[in-house]
């Protein structure tokens, strides 16, 4: 072949296939690009507790395991009962562009009034360890009620008064309505509705306010000097519980005085755990559960999911600990890494 028709001809095949190659390029550049759904791993979840205790600590776990188990980013913070730093907190996530908060506010007023911004921004809100009178902009709120397990206290002490007391009672209370009047008043209001529920007849026959372990003892002293017919004391707070144990024990009434408390804590189950006859029982809220519920009801709620919990409050019930079920009390030890 003649050199110049071959030239030619290579120069045209050329030419062919880089206009093959351009409207191929063409094509796939004007081919509309798919957006990809949002999944579990996109998002991030921060969430947010006021206090470094084994409560809040069980709570924090709830979070990362939910997140675990839903794929999702969960990152965690402290506003160590600070209300300014709370809402510089939730603030710096708006800015970020969290996908949702999972949160144990301090406040009624500030914090929901700052979460109700964030929500506006389309940030998904939960809350625990709060109950609140409007929570429609929630994915779920997840709280315990201190009546309703204040109550579980109250049957549990109508059962052993029946048992071991003939059916009747002198009772004192420790309360801490010097702190917070509404929770204290509702916690043993709900132990007289137990008491009251099951029968059984009492009096309160004294009633101080201590919610600090040493002034607990000090005044459940003076109390059972006062009135040597107490023959059970319910204590409203961790604090209260501790005291009135420790009073009971140093006065020699073991066996004489039982007392039922409220909370769950390495050094209450220990005293019921002891043999020793004096803290009978206590109900332990459920810090875990609400955190896990938080963070799951959002991982939902972000991935389109149904929600029951969608704009409610839903209440997670305290777990009843006491000298009725030893194993029981050690599971829960073990559960919340106390043993």
């Amino acid at each position: 072949m003649h050199a110049k028709k071959f030239f030619s001809l290579v120069g045209i095949m050329v030419i062919i296939v880089m206009v093959l190659s351009a409207c191929k390029s063409s094509a796939t550049t004007e081919a509309p690009e798919e957006s990809a759904p949002v999944t579990e791993s996109d998002l991030t979840i921060a969430g947010v507790v006021f206090q470094d205790d084994q409560f809040m600590n069980s709570m924090v776990q709830g979070f990362v395991d939910a997140g675990e188990k839903y794929g999702v980013k969960v990152v965690t913070a402290n506003t160590n009962n600070d209300q300014a730093k709370e809402t510089e907190l939730i603030q710096t996530y708006m800015a970020q562009g969290v996908s949702g908060i999972a949160i144990a506010p301090l406040s009624k007023d500030a914090s929901i009034a700052t979460l109700k911004e964030a929500s506006d921004q389309g940030i998904q809100v939960a809350i625990t360890n709060m109950s609140i009178s409007d929570p429609s902009f929630l994915a779920g709120g997840f709280t315990s009620d201190d009546r309703s397990n204040g109550k579980i206290v109250g049957e549990n002490a109508a059962k052993f008064i029946q048992e071991e007391l003939g059916g009747t009672a002198k009772v004192a209370i420790v309360d801490f309505d010097d702190q917070l009047p509404d929770q204290s008043k509702a916690r043993y209001g709900g132990f007289e509705d137990g008491l009251k529920a099951a029968g059984v007849e009492y009096t309160v026959v004294a009633h101080q306010s201590s919610h600090l372990q040493e002034d607990a003892l000090a005044k459940v002293t003076d109390m059972l000097t006062a009135n040597p017919d107490i023959q059970v004391i319910f204590a409203c707070n961790e604090g209260g519980t501790i005291g009135a144990a420790m009073a009971v024990k140093q006065a020699g009434k073991g066996g004489q005085v039982y007392v039922f408390g409220y909370d769950g804590s390495d050094q209450l189950t220990s005293m019921i755990l002891s043999g020793d006859n004096i803290l009978i029982g206590s109900v332990a809220q459920d810090p875990y559960s609400q955190g896990y519920r938080a963070v799951e009801a959002l991982a939902k709620a972000l991935t389109g999911e149904t929600v029951a919990e969608m704009g409610a409050m839903t209440i997670v019930p305290g777990t009843y600990l006491g000298i009725i079920d030893l194993d029981a009390v050690k599971k829960w030890r073990t559960d919340n890494g106390l043993d």
